[in-house]
């Protein structure tokens, strides 16, 4: 597998730090808010990077925080009435109803920054030991000076970052682009005890520290948003290698931004969609769908069009697993000869999917397999009779491939799978005696219920709209 290191600007051959596990780190949500579809690229886009190494064979342990002390989160607080605690359980609670909506697989570890206060701690007691740190009035800064490849993913000169930088009036810092490590507490702020005084963890800070803590000093993958590439992944690097003396991570993937009818997303623009508003209208695989439909590293365009596109699209697919699901209650237990050739020509959508998958994630192409594989079964296999074997076949690789892109979870429950067939078959009895009137009435109750009928080689099956 090849992925684009952020760091290199190039396509890099994927060799794992440590053969018998892969050490990924994805920067959560602060959680404050619903989550938005900005938020939901990356909570799929890594997903699907999960669960296709651990296809492959890897054994993945994924790190996945939640940002649950923030200046964001107080100001809620403050709004509302309530504690900070209240408000990050409130929206972490809100964020697992999308993240499940979603089909995302549960990190390994899900920390929270409050719960490593003591490892934030040691981490910035350890930068100012070595002179990286100084404290000034109860805050404490990182003197990004002092480290010589600042700037290194980013891949802006240190020249061009400080002429960017400001200094507020009153500021006590040393330099423009230094950064708050640890903030020394305000009148009414949460705060936690420290050497430096009552105060709380900057936001970069956290991630080193968990990182540190769950996966060890250097992993290999770090992944999140392209809005993340400055400062905040800049300032973990600066940090922890600073403190840990090593590479922090071996691999850095970024995903591109969403646009909105061809406008970058933004609060300000009043053009923010949050993953609740649009789950509630077209459900969450569709979300899932249009995320990952383009490849991660391409800004991707939000419209009621392309919904409407990833829709239709998903409904092709269960449509032609359902149909499967049909054939094989249906088809012949007797092989044939053409077995081992049909076998062998639905295989090669499996080598065309890892293909794509193996090109630094290509979601894009991985769906254009799975398509390409249910055309095969369309024309190949439902159009004609095969044998159960050759159904039971496709319809494995038809799951394995879509497992792996997380689709397809929405399948239809059993009790309702029963409800219709048992009514089809009273419309197929009713045929076969000529009661047109019955069947008439059974199609037409189907109907009403969003059931479409299809009359094919293998019997009747059934769709919903």
């Amino acid at each position: 597998m090849r992925i684009f290191n952020t760091m290199s600007k190039t396509k890099e051959e994927f060799v794992p730090v440590d053969e018998n596990e892969v050490k990924i780190y994805a920067c959560g949500p602060t959680v404050y808010n619903f989550i938005h579809i900005g938020n939901a690229r990356p909570l799929c886009v890594f997903d699907v990077l999960r669960r296709y190494l651990e296809y492959r064979g890897y054994n993945v342990k994924f790190v996945q925080n939640f940002t649950d002390i923030d200046d964001k989160i107080i100001n809620r607080a403050n709004e509302e009435g309530i504690t900070f605690e209240e408000v990050s359980k409130k929206y972490i609670e809100e964020f697992w109803t999308d993240a499940h909506g979603l089909n995302f697989k549960d990190a390994t570890i899900h920390p929270k920054a409050t719960e490593n206060i003591d490892e934030i701690i040691d981490i910035i007691k350890s930068l100012e030991d070595k002179g990286y740190a100084y404290a000034v009035n109860g805050d404490v800064y990182f003197r990004t000076l002092k480290f010589d490849e600042y700037g290194k993913l980013s891949h802006q000169p240190i020249e061009d970052l400080i002429s960017g930088a400001r200094i507020a009036v009153g500021d006590i810092k040393e330099n423009p682009l230094d950064f708050a490590l640890w903030k020394g507490a305000k009148e009414g702020e949460p705060y936690w005890d420290s050497p430096w005084g009552k105060g709380r963890p900057g936001w970069h800070i956290e991630c080193s520290a968990m990182n540190r803590k769950y996966l060890g000093k250097t992993i290999d993958i770090h992944c999140g948003g392209q809005d993340l590439i400055f400062p905040h992944h800049e300032n973990e690097i600066a940090q922890s290698e600073c403190a840990n003396g090593c590479a922090f991570s071996k691999y850095w993937m970024h995903n591109g931004y969403i646009n909105v009818d061809n406008v970058k997303m933004s609060k300000s623009l009043g053009n923010f969609k949050t993953v609740r508003e649009i789950a509630n209208a077209y459900g969450y695989e569709v979300i899932r769908y249009f995320l990952i439909s383009a490849h991660y590293r391409t800004p991707i365009n939000y419209n009621l069009e392309i919904v409407e596109q990833c829709k239709a699209s998903l409904e092709r697919l269960y449509t032609c697993r359902e149909s499967l699901d049909f054939a094989i209650k249906n088809a012949a237990d007797e092989t044939s000869s053409d077995d081992e050739k049909l076998i062998s020509e639905l295989s090669v959508r499996r080598s065309q999917f890892i293909n794509a998958m193996d090109d630094d994630l290509n979601t894009a192409d991985g769906i254009s397999a799975l398509f390409d594989l249910t055309k095969d079964i369309n024309t190949k296999i439902l159009d004609k009779p095969v044998s159960k074997a050759v159904c039971e076949y496709a319809a494995k690789l038809f799951d394995e491939l879509s497992d792996v892109l997380g689709l397809l979870y929405n399948r239809k429950g059993n009790d309702l799978d029963s409800e219709i067939e048992a009514l089809i078959e009273e419309r197929q009895e009713a045929r076969k005696n000529k009661d047109w009137a019955t069947a008439d009435r059974i199609r037409d109750e189907l109907k009403a219920k969003g059931i479409i009928l299809k009359d094919t080689p293998q019997g009747v099956t059934w769709t919903k709209e």
